[in-house]
């Protein structure tokens, strides 16, 4: 009865002094996604997580000063997170943490952004001493957080725990979860649930909410990658900035000089907008089918996927590869699961696994298998379906988890796709919302293909704030069709781009322009080169 007075009281003061800001607080639903778990929340626990939000929009300028701080640092956030395979979803952890301020310290001494201790930060290679202190670095701490949380999860195979886990510990939380939620997909909340996951989903439904419209200060972050050493007092000349701003957003260093061990990030702030080059363009479109005309194409393709680095020449050993970041394996021949995982030294049972296999689907020739577990999503935020293609040789493609790539476009079969359809990679599709389509112009990718013709790496660019990929343009056909004056040349072992370039008489840059190949110059064995004889 007490609770229910206090809530009673709480919803009368907002009603009275809050004004126009009580009808814009999100309500918590009954259900709803995190990461790739659909979580249901019964009425109590609703109530209790709802007072969580209430109370974030409680002192309006307060809450104005957080939604700032969102808006400069979240696409930072968000791409580190993306770019270790961590659901974006997590983002809302570090409002929970430290209301993203830099230098921020808790009653046990956890600093920082992410709030580390300095033993955990040593243990995900953050620099912590009387010079640099990492964890007040935006960039670093994430990375830090992506990775601790992701090795959590590789212990429980659910985002839940592997969350509750940043506050109690590995140890702590495989005593408190057991295995019970290892590998579910769906998880129930009520009063029993964890404190510390039920005020996260507070967070994420007070910042997340698509009712909700962000202050804006009409500011951006902009970054920059510095090799010391150097001061801040020097840069802030460069950068055409006061030293004391320097020093207020990048409180890591704690003399203002910046050391020669690394490359370290420098964020200053610019006015207006961030030049962020849209992965959607004015391209005219319809509405009912969404179909985007071919002629300006409104999505960008990535042909460069799978990304292969490493020992080329050796691709068919394990150990020798990364494949989109993750280990992996190329098949040099079409085999059983059973042969294949015995020669490359790994679990049949876990080959499937890893890979998204059925028991006794054969192992082709020239495909790409990973050896480490795949992530929740890819690096890229959409794949145009090609004709053939299915979501399996998608999932592959982009070293996305099968379940994930089907639960984020709400599709579940391959006869539910269709060439032109715009998949998402990244974020999830809201319920009711249809798949758009753009009209291809290409050929056909072969059926259950997860090698592209190229194995390339996507550039990045280092200023202004938000680094952002730059992907192939739409819909551009991966290998030209042969003609009199072309000739298709494979990759056999051994080769390079300037033996090959010697071969036929052209240049490395022609090479590469011919097939689309990346600044680091990756070929693998088996891959297809388009050769315009001079």
């Amino acid at each position: 009865m007490k609770k229910i007075q206090i809530t009673y009281l709480i919803f009368i003061l907002l009603v009275l002094f809050g004004g126009e800001s009580m009808a814009q607080i999100p309500q918590v639903p009954a259900e709803l996604e995190f990461a790739d778990l659909i979580v249901r929340i019964n009425p109590q626990a609703r109530r209790e997580i709802q007072l969580d939000v209430d109370a974030q929009y409680r002192n309006p300028s307060y809450f104005k000063t957080k939604q700032e701080r969102v808006n400069l640092y979240m696409p930072i956030i968000e791409r580190e997170l993306r770019n270790a395979g961590v659901p974006v979803d997590l983002k809302y952890l570090v409002i929970q943490e430290s209301g993203l301020i830099g230098d921020a310290v808790s009653t046990s001494n956890a600093v920082g952004f992410w709030q580390f201790k300095q033993g955990t930060a040593e243990e995900v290679f953050l620099r912590v001493d009387n010079q640099i202190d990492d964890r007040k670095n935006i960039v670093a701490s994430t990375k830090g957080a992506a990775l601790y949380l992701q090795k959590h999860n590789n212990s429980f195979d659910n985002w839940m725990c592997a969350l509750v886990s940043y506050q109690m510990g590995l140890g702590g939380a495989k005593a408190y979860f057991g295995t019970q939620y290892n590998g579910k997909r769906v998880v129930d909340v009520d009063r029993n649930s964890h404190w510390y996951f039920k005020k996260f989903l507070a967070h994420k439904i007070a910042f997340g909410s698509p009712t909700i419209m962000l202050a804006s200060s009409g500011q951006y972050l902009v970054e920059e990658r510095v090799q010391g050493p150097t001061t801040l007092a020097i840069l802030a000349k460069k950068y055409g900035v006061t030293e004391q701003h320097l020093q207020e957003y990048n409180l890591w260093t704690k003399s203002g000089k910046i050391p020669g061990d690394k490359v370290y990030t420098v964020l200053y702030v610019r006015d207006g907008s961030a030049p962020i080059q849209p992965a959607i363009s004015t391209a005219q479109t319809k509405t009912g089918n969404q179909t985007v005309t071919s002629s300006s194409p409104a999505y960008k393709q990535a042909d460069s996927y799978p990304r292969i680095a490493g020992n080329t020449t050796k691709a068919s050993l394990p150990d020798q590869i990364k494949v989109n970041n993750l280990d992996g394996v190329q098949a040099p021949q079409s085999t059983t699961q059973s042969t294949f995982s015995g020669r490359i030294g790994i679990k049949e049972n876990k080959l499937r696994k890893l890979n998204d296999l059925e028991k006794g689907e054969r192992i082709e020739a020239g495909e790409y298998y990973y050896t480490e577990k795949k992530k929740a999503s890819a690096e890229v935020s959409t794949h145009i379906v090609r004709p053939g293609e299915t979501l399996w040789s998608i999932s592959q493609k982009y070293g996305i988890k099968l379940a994930a790539l089907k639960s984020k476009n709400r599709i579940r079969k391959d006869t539910d796709l269709k060439a032109g359809m715009v998949l998402n990679l990244q974020d999830h599709r809201k319920r009711g919302e249809e798949i758009p389509k753009v009209n291809l112009t290409s050929p056909p990718a072969p059926a259950r293909q997860a090698v592209a013709t190229s194995a390339t790496t996507t550039t990045t660019t280092t200023t202004p704030a938000v680094t952002q990929t730059s992907p192939t343009p739409a819909v551009s056909s991966t290998t030209p069709t042969p003609s009199p004056s072309q000739i298709a040349h494979t990759v056999v072992g051994g080769e390079t781009l300037f033996s090959i370039s010697k071969k036929y008489g052209v240049t490395v840059n022609q090479l590469k322009e011919w097939n689309n190949i990346g600044s680091q110059n990756i070929i693998s064995i088996g891959q297809k080169l388009v050769i315009f004889r001079p």
